[in-house]
């Protein structure tokens, strides 16, 4: 193990004992300061893979445990929140890499773009504080690992953790799911389908969202940029949401209506839903942290990172038919799901009357065959060939935006750079 990476983890023992010690301040009773004190020991005690993100995911016990500690001051016999909330922390120390979802792309990007910014005089503390951002990222993601895991375990009558699968999604899909009425996300059954939970899971998703800001209160608030940061989470929440209420209203899975599809909602879904949130909430976060005050700055990273993350989602919709489950990790279901997917709203613009009848024949069906039909009309009108146009061109036209970046601003051409190789004709 690296040097580097030895010394983050030795810090978290200091840092348990400092969350202990607030335990204690607010009297906590003695079985509530023995469990996080046994939650904490054991988190303590992970050890890792050397990989790139090692030192990101290993901030996540230390974040964890201050939520844990909240959750017991506000309600310290609460066998809801005493008992899901540890339970992230004892799946950690119980495997030798954590089973944390997904690539953790999002919160890794606070680390990376950090790093670009201040260069060689980026400090210990500075990574330290850019890995809970990255963490408050992952929480406010439709991907996000926390909720996943975090509530993976369930209380069983003799109040046992045991492993589940059960899912949470971050803060605003749980609330989703209820209005669709939803059974499974992502293959893994709603949250609020859970027994004992119900319309709970609206409070749970709050609670989500409210966890952010104690975790942003505890480690930001004497900064000269807390309030930027308060003022970027309120603004890319309620973009998502925005992204999301669109989404929901155009493609509910049991009701297909390709008459409301097209390429422009299909865009303001997009750049709503993922772009603001993925893209450009990360490396503003980076840039409030690097001291980067120009408007002008933002402005650009803006103007960049959103049609980078429209070109991003445009390849998850590309992939989730073209690529191979095992390359991508799991099989593609947006046309059984009647997602509002780039493919579909390209189809609609080029296909026949004829072909049109097939499609909405077909599309949003959960059958095999009505799937089939629907990428036999694809190959019908290459729609291969079109999202190869258009990724070219998207490669193109963000390049020369990059390639005009004002450094003088405190932006890095660098930064955008990192992100467009990261995604350049990925398959995966």
């Amino acid at each position: 193990m690296s040097t580097d990476k030895k010394a983050f983890l030795d810090v978290f023992p200091v840092l348990a004992d400092e969350i202990l010690g607030e335990l204690r301040k607010h009297n906590m009773p003695q079985d509530a300061y023995d469990w996080v004190k046994n939650v904490s020991t054991r988190a303590g005690l992970v050890r890792f893979r050397i990989e790139p993100w090692v030192c990101f995911i290993t901030t996540f016990p230390v974040v964890s445990t201050s939520l844990v500690v909240v959750h017991y001051f506000y309600t310290p016999f609460g066998d809801h929140l005493r008992i899901t909330a540890p339970a992230l922390l004892l799946t950690l120390s119980s495997s030798p890499r954590p089973t944390l979802a997904g690539k953790l792309n999002r919160g890794l990007s606070v680390v990376d773009t950090l790093r670009i910014l201040r260069g060689d005089n980026i400090t210990d503390e500075e990574l330290f504080h850019a890995r809970i951002l990255g963490w408050t990222v992952e929480w406010v993601s439709s991907n996000c690992p926390l909720p996943r895991v975090l509530f993976f375990a369930r209380e069983t009558s003799s109040h046992a953790i045991t492993r589940d699968p059960i899912q949470l999604q971050a803060f605003f899909l749980v609330a989703d799911d209820i209005m669709d009425s939803s059974y499974t996300r992502r293959g893994q059954p709603c949250w609020f389908r859970k027994e004992n939970v119900g319309m709970v899971a609206i409070n749970d998703g709050i609670i989500l969202e409210s966890s952010v800001y104690i975790i942003l209160k505890k480690y930001f608030k004497k900064t000269q940029y807390y309030v930027e940061l308060l003022e970027l989470y309120h603004e890319v929440t309620f973009q998502t949401e925005l992204g999301q209420l669109l989404d929901l209203i155009t493609a509910p899975e049991d009701n297909v209506d390709l008459s409301k599809f097209s390429p422009a909602k299909h865009q303001f879904i997009v750049i709503f839903k993922t772009a603001y949130y993925s893209f450009y909430l990360p490396v503003a976060l980076a840039m409030l942290m690097a001291g980067v005050k120009n408007e002008n700055a933002y402005s650009q990273a803006r103007d960049i990172l959103i049609p980078l993350g429209e070109y991003f989602q445009v390849q998850d919709d590309y992939l989730d038919c073209y690529g191979a489950p095992e390359v991508i990790g799991k099989i593609g279901t947006d046309i059984q799901d009647n997602k509002c997917s780039w493919l579909v709203n390209q189809a609609l613009v080029r296909i026949t009357p004829e072909q049109r009848k097939i499609l909405d024949q077909h599309y949003g069906k959960k059958d095999s065959k009505a799937e089939a039909a629907v990428k036999q009309l694809y190959i019908d009108i290459d729609i291969e060939s079109v999202y190869k146009a258009y990724e070219e061109k998207s490669y193109t036209e963000i390049s020369a935006m990059i390639a005009k970046v004002d450094e003088s601003t405190g932006v890095k051409k660098e930064v955008f750079t990192e992100y467009m190789n990261k995604i350049y004709k990925r398959t995966k």
